[in-house]
């Protein structure tokens, strides 16, 4: 396109399409301030929500039918469910919605269950599924408990610092293993009616499930103490079993949320439930309930079909669509950004959470991702909360900036670096528990976060010669591919990681000709498609030599012209990259896109931010007319 249209047109289109990005944006505000986009994933949420409501009583026909239409509305062609779109369907998720469907009274001789079960026959069954898809199976009844690994609740007594204590699990992790310390030794069940037999290739829990994720020198021994583990709780030390139970059951009512959630996400908040339960709480008691009636928050009924969010993101949402506001250069025009700047600074998070229980240093000051999430606010959330706020003319100077600088610098790990939730929480050993089969449990330092908490901090007055900042760039240094990219974490995926990385070296005064620096530019340059997008498949977490390569989506090319315009403002291929979100851009303003460009766990657990689409082409967009 560059070929046959002036850079002048081209800036005066990137102008027009970067105003129309931004009044789509200005529509989908809240009149409180935020904005709030669907955070999809997988069917095994949606199959867990009924999987849930029918042990505990509580599911109504019309959550069976809504549930049953969207599960039917997204098997994929080879029968299966997959974890993100356009992927082959996946054993665990597919058994998950197998067998919601069952429950929901979908008959196991129809056509869409006899494709579902040829799909986990072909994957080896349902004994080869994650543990927690076989937990789900034990807890309805239809998978011996013998044959799931064990767990004592007297580990809730190991001090924080303990090489195997629960605060060295990542945040998700750890308010997912303390309720699972109550159900891997109380072993609640609530037998449902369909039967699993025809989903097996042998019989339920005669075979072993798949090793944990990331097996070490203890992962044999742990497995070796099963036995004695389920020995122990037949017949525990009474009072010492009381005391560990108590822990829990405190530990897991402190950490509710004002929303009825735990953390924020729905793993804790599913076992947190059924933990309580176990311990003698009754349905009608207010925390369960509370708990039960919050995930209506997280529910979308469309259309007869009822899917359930695994998170929500308006925190998020908010910062990045009002900085993509302000970027767009169309801000002084309403109050859009006047009403997010105070919708966020009512978000801050003035509490001590778990962050601190190892660090024992910092005080708090920051944000989390969701609406309610006290225990947990975030690193990601707070810098790029911290950009928004500036932009919408808040001082650095200001309290609320200063108190989330200082909760920054005081969240830095050894190595230079910044994780999301934790500081050094990187021990390999809790990810040799047998339960460990599936995603992250450890929260370590990584590229893309610590390359938007560099930015933030210098925007906000610290030095760049300061001791955090300098180690901040020896890590990003250290951890830069031969090829010059970056690892993305929270994101799909060097593209991500490299377009986090290059506005943060920008902001700290790197000389962009470095040559470390020159090779990320020229690895940015190199992916462009021909089409002038960038896309990178999520098989790059897989397999490395698919870094940079992949379809052209709108998120993924606004992250690569938002590195290379930080970098190297003059480079040919940000003109074509404009020129394809010009063309790309719909008729409402905004872009379309199928692809899951989010990550929870690489590979493992993916995300659609359908927000994503929106505000980050504003960004790239605005930048470039400016």
């Amino acid at each position: 396109m560059t070929s046959s249209i002036t850079r002048g047109e081209l800036h005066a289109a990137a102008r027009i399409a970067a105003d129309r990005g931004a009044q789509h944006l200005r529509a989908l505000q809240d009149p409180s301030g935020y904005w709030w986009g669907e955070l999809e994933s997988n069917a095994s949420i949606t199959a867990e929500q009924l999987f849930l409501l029918e042990a505990l009583g509580r599911a109504t026909d019309d959550d069976r039918r809504e549930i049953a239409a969207e599960l039917l509305a997204t098997q994929g062609d080879d029968g299966g469910w997959p974890v993100w779109h356009g992927a082959a369907g996946d054993l665990s998720v597919t058994v998950e919605a197998w067998y919601a469907l069952r429950l929901a009274g979908v008959p196991a001789e129809s056509e869409p269950m006899r494709r579902a079960r040829n799909r986990i026959l072909v994957l080896g069954g349902a004994n080869k599924a994650r543990f927690f898809t076989r937990l789900w199976l034990a807890v309805l009844g239809k998978y011996p408990w013998e044959s799931l690994p064990a767990a004592t609740p007297e580990l809730m007594l190991m001090p924080p610092r303990a090489p195997l204590s629960v605060y060295r699990f990542a945040s998700w992790a750890r308010g997912t293993f303390v309720p699972l310390l109550v159900v891997l030794s109380r072993n609640p069940t609530f037998p449902q009616e369909p039967s699993v037999e025809e989903i097996f290739a042998e019989s339920p829990g005669s075979v072993d499930g798949p090793p944990p994720r990331t097996p070490g020198p203890l992962t044999a021994t742990m497995r070796r103490l099963m036995p004695l583990a389920r020995t122990y709780n037949r017949w525990p030390v009474t009072s010492v079993r009381r005391a560990s139970e108590r822990r829990i059951r405190r530990w897991i009512l402190d950490r509710q949320e004002v929303d009825g959630s735990w953390a924020g996400i729905q793993p804790p908040w599913v076992y947190s439930i059924i933990a309580l339960h176990a311990l003698g709480m009754p349905l009608d008691h207010p925390v369960i309930e509370r708990a039960l009636d919050g995930f209506s928050t997280f529910a979308l009924r469309r259309d007869g079909r009822l899917r359930i969010q695994s998170c929500i993101s308006p925190v998020w949402d908010t910062c990045l669509a009002a900085i993509a506001i302000h970027d767009s250069g169309t801000a002084e025009d309403d109050d859009a950004i006047d009403r997010a700047r105070d919708w966020l600074v009512a978000r801050e998070i003035t509490r001590e959470g778990d962050w601190r229980r190892i660090s024992r240093r910092g005080e708090a000051g920051g944000w989390a991702f969701e609406f309610h999430n006290e225990w947990y606010p975030d690193t990601d959330d707070t810098a790029e909360v911290l950009l928004a706020l500036l932009k919408a003319g808040v001082p650095p100077g200001d309290s609320v900036v200063q108190r989330a600088v200082d909760w920054l610098l005081a969240m830095q790990s050894k190595d230079g670096g910044w994780g999301a939730f934790d500081v050094d929480n990187t021990s390999r050993l809790v990810g040799q528990f047998p339960v460990c089969d599936f995603g992250e449990v450890i929260d370590p330092p990584t590229e893309d976060v610590t390359g938007h908490v560099l930015e933030a901090l210098v925007h906000c007055g610290v030095p760049v010669g300061h001791p955090a900042v300098r180690a901040g760039l020896a890590y990003l240094r250290a951890t830069q591919r031969d090829d010059g990219s970056w690892w993305g974490r929270w994101g799909v995926n060097h593209i991500y990681g490299t377009g986090s990385v290059l506005p943060a070296l920008a902001a700290c005064g790197v000389d962009m000709r470095e040559p470390w620096v020159r090779r990320s530019v020229e690895w940015l340059q190199a992916c462009q498609n021909d089409d002038g997008g960038w896309g990178e498949d999520i098989e790059s977490y897989r397999d490395a030599s698919l870094a940079g390569i992949g379809t052209s989506t709108a998120s993924q090319t606004a992250w690569a012209l938002i590195g290379l315009m930080a970098a190297d403002p003059g480079n040919p291929a940000i003109e074509g990259g404009i020129a394809w979100l010009v063309r790309e851009q719909a008729a409402d303003g905004g872009w379309d896109e199928d692809a899951f460009t989010g990550t929870g766990f690489p590979l493992d657990f993916m995300i659609k931010y359908h927000y994503y689409r929106l505000y980050f082409p504003v960004m790239a967009l605005g930048r470039y007319a400016a």
